[in-house]
């Protein structure tokens, strides 16, 4: 029933990149670039206001009561885009065959590789099933690159995603969404922990929630922040700063993560960082691909994100898992390595971010 319903939540991550493509479409030119930036960050900012409203309702009611409110909750954006979005037929779509074997392709390879990362811990990583699970993975998401490059309408137009701008958010959407998957999951996870461990700060249900919405509001105030940076600033240069962000709040959190209020500062940088970098992801791909090639560009960018989410919490689970305590809890070792490989990735991305932008200068002198 759980694997069900992911699945069916899974395809709801295509409603953020099909409003997307509609902003680019019908926004004003002026506005679409906020417009298209706001609704990349609105996912995180999500998932900082959702984790305490869940904490909220599970621990005053019950956790099936936390569906249903999830149930009426999408009821209501449900009408919301019947009043307000345009209706019809897009007039400017084009009228293309869908590239049927190139979604299933990608579909079967993905799955393959995210079931292996998954499930690599629990079967062992050297197992024959986890690797034949990247095997898989690999021979099928070769044969989609070389079916995309080959069909005239492709699910996805790689050429396109080869520009510069493309690229760079691209390679990091992937290692910004596997370290932050990380800082969230090991922050809940400290949130939680009892204070034996030496680093657990014992929140119950109720109010751990609450440790994830420092991240929304920092989100949220980048987003609002990026609005009016973009006016002065080039979206190149977001990249970095959101990358500079995140790296020091993983710095700040590998050594300063007993305390309660240690975590709430470092949940809030990193919003700070990941609503900059997200809000600047999308309007980069925006200015080097044409309007009928957004979505699926976008798409991919969201599919990067996710998939680095799922590296994430298998590195970090890995880790964990290998330094367990007495009680079952990690140990506090084993909370820091996972830190150090967040912040050394973090570091690593803002490296890349900052030679590509030395790259750009040059270039461009």
């Amino acid at each position: 029933v759980f694997l069900i319903g992911r699945a069916l939540q899974g395809l709801s991550y295509g409603i953020v990149p099909m409003t997307i493509a509609l902003a680019r479409r019908y926004l004003p030119v002026e506005k679409s670039t906020r417009g298209i930036a706001s609704l990349s960050v609105t996912v995180s900012t999500g998932m900082g206001i959702g984790y305490p409203l869940t904490g909220l309702i599970a621990g005053s009611l019950d956790y099936q009561f936390a569906f249903w409110f999830a149930a009426l909750f999408v009821a209501t954006a449900m009408i919301v885009v019947i009043v307000a979005v345009p209706s019809g037929p897009d007039t400017q779509a084009p009228r293309v065959r869908f590239d049927v074997p190139g979604a299933t392709v990608l579909a079967f390879g993905l799955a393959a590789l995210l079931l292996g990362v998954s499930e690599g811990e629990t079967w062992g990583w050297a197992t024959p099933a986890t690797l034949s699970c990247f095997a898989v993975a690999l021979v099928l998401l070769t044969i989609w690159v070389l079916l995309e490059l080959r069909v005239k309408h492709p699910l996805i137009n790689l050429r396109v995603l080869r520009s510069p701008d493309a690229l760079v958010a691209n390679l990091t959407a992937i290692t910004l969404g596997t370290v932050m998957y990380m800082v969230l999951s090991i922050g809940s996870i400290i949130a939680q922990a009892p204070s034996e461990t030496g680093y657990g700060v014992s929140l119950p249900v109720f109010s751990a929630g609450f440790v994830m919405l420092p991240f929304s509001v920092g989100s949220f105030l980048a987003n609002r922040l990026v609005r009016h940076l973009t006016k002065r600033i080039q979206m190149t240069t977001l990249l970095p700063l959101g990358a500079t962000l995140v790296t020091a709040s993983s710095v700040l959190l590998l050594f300063a993560h007993t305390e309660l209020w240690e975590i709430l500062i470092g949940m809030f940088v990193v919003g700070m960082g990941v609503g900059t970098t997200y809000a600047a992801m999308p309007a980069l791909i925006a200015r080097s691909v044409a309007t009928e090639e957004l979505g699926s560009a976008v798409s991919f960018n969201q599919v990067l994100r996710t998939v680095g989410g799922s590296f994430g919490s298998a590195i970090s689970g890995a880790v964990l898992a290998a330094h367990l305590g007495a009680d079952g809890h990690p140990s506090g070792d084993g909370i820091f390595l996972a830190l150090a490989i967040s912040a050394i990735g973090c570091v690593a991305v803002l490296i890349g971010l900052l030679a590509d932008r030395a790259r750009g200068n040059r270039t461009a002198a």
